[in-house]
């Protein structure tokens, strides 16, 4: 008993010292994440949430964002934290496109979805079957891809181009793809303006159960190779939406998923990032009941930000709190 009591002490201490460490001189966090009422504004708005209680001192504010510009935003120290595929920042590493120039400087505090998976809706009276009829009819396809500068936009395009379809085929052929929020994409499609709306988000989703109460859609599935050329250029990686997540969707659709972590710059103090760490074990069960993607995670899945390398700071917390050995 005496042994327990010591090491609560010693925890205690330690979060102490994390809450004082964001509460000197009352200092400011800001995250940048996704579009209003999408599920990173939510998720971002609850890790604040485990800031403000965890360091009353400090204030917390959450922006919108775009997935490439927050990478940049924290790397130039603009903002403290940010949201974004591990994927995508990896290609930021490298410099690869929407990047201009390798960002170097960013890594990961915590995993916070571990299943960002394609999900990929047709409506049902396009008469679209799959990609290959697309190609093979050189079908006019109107397409809904997220937002420029995501991981989501760029996946959708990877997804046609593996199948032998450029966005410029699909102009060619009399079709578009629109760059838009996925909501904005959701009313296109209920509006009859788009064929075809790709994405990448946890399953089932909220925003897909109530835009399909309105309309009729099927999802298509991706093919073992295609996934396999995903994955060698894009890091993604094979899952199956299994059969009945969604009311439209008997069949188990075979696709591939990335990882949505939070990150912050090389540059922000061990003590800060650890701090922050700590805040959301604290209060884990809180942000479990904030949403439904962080639902999914125990406090050990925090640490599984692979391609990425952890933040020195939240790799010292997870050590200390017995999650990484």
């Amino acid at each position: 008993m005496k042994k327990i009591a010591v090491i609560s002490f010693i925890a205690a201490l330690g979060l102490a010292a994390g809450s004082a460490v964001l509460a000197q001189g009352e200092r400011k966090i800001t995250l940048v994440g996704g579009s209003v009422g999408g599920a990173w504004s939510a998720i971002g708005n609850a890790i604040g949430e485990t800031i403000r209680r965890e360091a009353p001192g400090s204030s917390f504010g959450y922006e919108p964002g775009r997935e490439a510009a927050n990478i940049q935003l924290v790397s130039q120290g603009k903002v403290e934290l940010g949201i974004a595929h591990a994927q995508l920042v990896k290609r930021a590493q490298s410099g690869e496109e929407p990047f201009r120039a390798p960002i170097k400087n960013v890594r990961a505090v915590a995993l916070i979805d571990p299943q960002a998976a394609v999900q990929i809706l047709v409506r049902k009276d396009s008469g679209i079957e799959s990609f290959e009829q697309i190609r093979q009819s050189k079908k006019p396809v109107r397409v809904a891809l997220n937002q420029r500068g995501t991981l989501m936009a760029v996946t959708g395009e990877e997804v046609f181009k593996a199948y032998g379809i450029t966005p410029k085929d699909i102009e060619s052929w009399g079709g578009r793809i629109h760059n838009v929020d996925y909501n904005a994409g959701l009313d296109m499609m209920k509006n009859g303006q788009v064929d075809v709306i790709i994405n990448m988000l946890a399953f089932p989703s909220g925003q897909v159960v109530s835009a399909t109460r309105e309309m009729d859609v099927k999802m298509l599935a991706i093919s073992p190779e295609v996934a396999g050329k995903l994955g060698e250029h894009l890091g993604t990686a094979p899952i199956t939406v299994p059969a009945g997540t969604y009311a439209f969707q008997p069949q188990a659709i075979p696709t591939v998923t990335g990882n949505v972590v939070l990150v912050a710059s090389s540059e922000m103090k061990d003590d800060e990032v650890a701090a922050i760490v700590k805040g959301m074990l604290k209060h884990f069960d809180y942000l479990k009941q904030a949403h439904a993607t962080l639902g999914r995670l125990e406090p050990a899945s925090l640490t599984k930000v692979a391609p990425l390398e952890l933040h020195p700071g939240a790799e010292k917390a997870y050590r200390e709190a017995g999650l990484l050995k």
